[in-house]
C-alpha cells in the first residue's frame, strides 16, 4: 500500500450537507474503505483546503479512480499528493559530494 496526502477543498454544496449532516464526513471515509483505501488520519484544516487526510491505497490508479468518484458528486476536490519516505528518498546519496 502506498501512502497519500489529500487536500479537499469542500464545494458550497458540500458545505451544506456537513452543516447538515456532520456524520457525513465519516461516511466518506467508509467509502474510501470501499474503494480499497483506508483513512490513516484526518484533520480540518484552515487556508487554502478544507482537510488534509492521509490515506493508504494499492497504488497511484487506485487513489485516481477514488477521487474522481468522490469529485464527481460536486462536493469536494482533491489535490492529491504521494508520499515517499526520506529514509527512501537519501538511500544512496554520498553526503560528501
Amino acid at each position: 500500500m502506498t501512502t497519500y496526502i489529500l487536500l479537499a477543498t469542500i464545494s458550497p454544496q458540500g458545505l451544506q450537507t456537513l452543516r447538515v449532516t456532520p456524520e457525513r464526513l465519516f461516511e466518506v471515509n467508509r467509502e474510501i474503505e470501499d474503494l480499497g483505501g483506508r483513512v490513516i488520519d484526518q484533520w480540518a484544516v484552515l487556508g487554502l483546503y478544507d482537510f488534509l487526510s492521509v490515506i493508504e491505497a494499492p497504488g497511484d490508479a487506485a487513489v485516481a479512480h477514488m477521487t474522481a468518484e468522490l469529485s464527481a458528486r460536486g462536493s469536494a476536490t482533491f489535490e492529491t499528493l504521494t508520499v515517499v519516505e526520506t529514509s527512501d528518498v537519501f538511500t544512496g546519496l554520498d553526503p560528501a559530494e
